[in-house]
């Protein structure tokens, strides 16, 4: 199996680095790849790389990921999450290829309080929202053989993370104030690259199991939440934390202005993805403890 993979430095390329290199040869680019172009904005070079790759699988980790700045330039974000995947959809049609990207729960607008279905449907609250779900549907619409995974609240030991900054905050500070009003599941970048590759080696034997799926943790938190769990396992960890718990204050999303909306309700349902590829997902706080893990030992 010959695979290729865009997006290769970021967390979740990354980690799909090491999960996809068991299942054959692997060609991993990014942005600045200097043999083939892995950059999304350049519509015509990625589809010369797939024709000269020729690969079984393409894997896009690549995408554009800055949720407010995305409101002040929609055209970016909607060529780099939409276009480039029209052109990768266009080209494993065309190929015969595999194609797996990642889309967000930013496709809903957040109401309600039960996890969403891969058939509710999407109303993206932002540009960025929007931008991700073209990309699937331009997916969807050029009937590839497909793996798309919707997850939330992404993170991972390499680069910047919310956990990290609450921690760097919490050295700094004494008090803090963090949304409570909204709810998801942290889910690590090892997680997804690691169900990606089990995915893909059981997708390409069964090609019924295209389609789209929700890939998170399980367990469901706030951020406030979530930030009292990283300090208090800073603090057992005998990091100088200079917060008290009670001075973590909860505080709902209006307390900070921001020019793209946030969902509130990001629980993804992953029922599906577990039924159909025999998988039982891991607590989100068994991720983030060994990424804290990692992350306090530098």
């Amino acid at each position: 199996m010959k695979i290729l993979l865009l997006g290769k430095n970021g967390q979740v390329g990354w980690e799909l680095q090491r999960s996809l290199a068991p299942l054959g040869e692997l060609v991993a680019l990014d942005a600045r790849s200097q043999d083939h172009c892995g950059d999304l904005t350049d519509l015509i070079g990625l589809a010369k790389t797939v024709r000269d790759v020729a690969p079984d699988v393409i894997v896009n980790a690549a995408a554009y990921t800055a949720v407010d700045k995305a409101e002040s330039e929609p055209e970016l974000a909607h060529a780099v999450n939409a276009k480039a995947l029209g052109v990768l959809a266009q080209a494993a049609k065309t190929s015969g290829a595999w194609l797996v990207h990642y889309s967000t729960d930013y496709v809903f607008d957040g109401s309600g309080d039960v996890p969403w279905l891969e058939s509710d449907v999407a109303r993206p609250l932002s540009a960025y929202g929007a931008s991700k779900l073209a990309g699937e549907q331009a997916i969807i619409g050029a009937d590839c053989q497909h793996l798309i995974f919707r997850t939330s609240w992404a993170y991972a030991a390499r680069g910047r993370n919310f956990a990290k900054t609450m921690l760097q905050l919490a050295q700094q500070r004494e008090q803090l104030k963090v949304i409570n009003d909204q709810i998801g599941a942290p889910t690590g970048a090892d997680l997804l690259a690691d169900v990606t590759a089990h995915a893909l080696r059981a997708a390409v034997q069964n090609p019924q199991l295209s389609g789209l799926y929700h890939l998170v943790a399980t367990g469901e938190t706030t951020w406030h939440a979530y930030a009292a769990f990283v300090l208090e396992q800073a603090r057992q960890a005998g990091v100088p934390i200079k917060v008290a718990p009670s001075a973590i204050q909860a505080v709902p999303t209006s307390e900070f202005l921001s020019a793209a909306r946030r969902p509130l309700n990001s629980r993804l349902n992953t029922s599906k993805l577990q039924l159909a590829f025999g998988l039982q997902l891991p607590h989100w706080q068994i991720g983030v403890t060994r990424m804290l893990a990692e992350v306090l030992e530098k």
